[in-house]
Formats: structure tokens, C-alpha cells, sequence
């Protein structure tokens, strides 16, 4: 009786430390389950972080490049909307330029083209170039533009010039329409170009003054 009641007691105590390893293997289970769940949603929520995170970047640079994009347009627009302005404001003054010519005081303005252009060429043979409509006036105004270059140059230098100035015979060089008037002298060959055109002179003047006129028309930019 003595050696049953010793087996129960050894198979109980075996039991008893079945259940207790199996509890603690149960509790080690659950709390390594526990700590790994934690671990995948703490990664979870990290990712999903870095993902929104990325995403809200990403969504912020194109919002940027957009917004960039748009302000681009806008500036070609604006730049293209005053460009034409100044180019109308520039060819409604080649417009009021062109009227001149048909004022009794232009054989005189060309007389005045003539012989700065050739204080500015400065050479002994030159050729002198103009519109069809005006070889006649240019022509009836050579001879007193050739004295008053050669008394000009006299005064300021003390030597009397002897330049041989022709007209271009050849009318399928005849200056056109769109320079307005005025002449154009060439020499050596038209190795050098005095271009005193009406329409050349307009231009220099309208590049001279253009940042005054960019800021009454435009002085929002300044």
C-alpha cells in the first residue's frame, strides 16, 4: 500500500510540474506572441508613416512643380503680352517716322543724314543708298551735302577733303519701304555700313529709351 501511495504521489508530482512547465511555456508563448505582435504593428505604423510621409512629399513637389509651371506660363504670357505692346508701340512710331518724309522738311533731314553719315565713314569714295521714291530728293541734295561734310571737316581739322559721294544707280538696291526714309552709305566695297535710315535711327532711339518707357508702362516690375 505503501509503494502505491508513493507512485501516486511521484505521478502527481509529475503532473504538477507538466502543468507548471506547460503554463510557463503558455505564458512565455503569449507574452513572445505579445511582444511580437507589438513589434509588427509598431513596424506597421512606422511604415504606414514613412508611406504617408512620402506621399505627402511627393503630392507637396508636385503641387510645387505645378505651381512653378503655372507661375512659368503666367511670366511667358505677361512677356508676350508686353513684348506686343511695345512692338505696336514701336511700329506706330515707324508709322508717325514714315510721315515725316512727306513733310517739306525732309530734304533737309536728308542733306543732315547724308554728312553725319559720312563724318562717320569717314573715307574718300562713298556710295549712297535710298528709297526709290526719294532718289530725286536725295540727288537734288547731294552736292550741298558733300560742301557742308568737306566745310565741317575743314573747320575741325584744317584740311580741305576731296571725297567723290555717288548714288547708287542700280534701283534693285533701292532701300525699301519698311526703313521709313532716310539713307544708308556704304564703302570700300561695303566693307563699311552707316545705316542713317529713318527706321534704324527710330530703333536706336527706341533701344535708348526703352527702360524709361518699360517703367511708365510697366512700373509694377520696377
Amino acid at each position: 500500500m505503501a509503494a502505491t501511495d508513493q507512485i501516486r504521489q511521484m505521478v502527481n508530482f509529475i503532473l504538477q510540474e507538466a502543468h507548471e512547465k506547460a503554463n510557463e511555456i503558455r505564458v512565455k508563448t503569449e507574452h513572445d506572441f505579445n511582444l511580437e505582435k507589438q513589434t509588427l504593428v509598431h513596424e506597421a505604423k512606422l511604415n504606414i508613416q514613412d508611406e504617408f510621409t512620402k506621399k505627402e512629399k511627393d503630392q507637396e513637389i508636385k503641387e510645387r512643380i505645378a505651381r512653378s509651371s503655372e507661375v512659368g506660363e503666367c511670366r511667358v504670357k505677361k512677356m508676350k503680352i508686353r513684348d506686343e505692346l511695345l512692338n505696336s508701340l514701336l511700329g506706330e512710331a515707324s508709322s508717325k517716322a514714315a510721315v515725316v518724309t512727306k513733310g517739306q522738311n525732309y530734304p533737309q533731314l536728308l542733306q543732315k543724314l547724308i554728312v553725319q553719315g559720312l563724318i562717320k565713314i569717314e573715307e574718300d569714295t562713298v556710295a549712297v543708298y535710298c528709297r526709290g521714291e526719294d532718289v530725286d530728293t536725295v540727288k537734288g541734295v547731294m552736292g550741298a551735302a558733300v560742301d557742308e561734310y568737306v566745310e565741317i571737316m575743314k573747320r575741325e581739322s584744317g584740311v580741305t577733303l576731296k571725297c567723290n559721294v555717288v548714288m547708287n544707280d542700280d534701283r534693285a538696291f533701292d532701300l525699301p519701304d519698311s526703313s521709313c526714309g532716310g539713307v544708308l552709305l556704304t564703302a570700300l566695297n561695303g566693307k563699311i555700313v552707316c545705316d542713317n535710315t529713318m527706321k534704324s535711327r527710330l530703333t536706336l532711339v527706341y533701344e535708348e529709351l526703352l527702360p524709361s518707357i518699360r517703367a511708365i508702362l510697366f512700373p509694377d516690375e520696377q
